[in-house]
């Protein structure tokens, strides 16, 4: 198990745009999926279903295995930058998403301002080359 390249916004203020960023190292999603529901299970509680646009990522199956619990995919047309993450009916958390062949730099970037509370900056503005900090 890899620990996932995560940053999440501390105080669950949920007052900005994004709830924090995730930089998988890969787009297989079936691979990359388990590891990361378990961090942020450990923050946020059981994840019940994970929304993502299915044309960012190489396969997407209808769900994945984690610990024995089936975590639902749902499939939606959006940016292939976020990713939903629901823990009931109605809460829903969002997810800048890093391409895994993202600089470095520009990729802790905008995981940190992403993670930040009050963040206002869209996934196009965070992950542009150039952005200031």
């Amino acid at each position: 198990m890899l620990l996932p390249r995560l940053a999440l916004e501390t105080t669950l203020s949920r007052d900005g745009m994004f709830d924090g960023a995730w930089w998988p190292r890969t787009l297989h999603i079936e691979d990359e999926l388990p590891d990361l529901i378990t961090a942020l299970s450990a923050h946020y509680g059981h994840i019940l279903r994970v929304g993502l646009d299915t044309s960012a990522w190489d396969t997407v199956p209808r769900s994945v295995q984690v610990h024995g619990l089936e975590v639902r995919i749902a499939r939606f047309s959006a940016s292939g930058d976020t990713m939903s993450l629901t823990r009931g009916l109605q809460d829903q958390f969002v997810l800048l998403v890093v391409p895994p062949d993202t600089d470095p730099l520009l990729a802790a970037t905008a995981m940190s301002r992403a993670a930040g509370s009050g963040n206002r900056a869209t996934a196009a503005e965070l992950l542009a080359p150039g952005r200031p900090a």
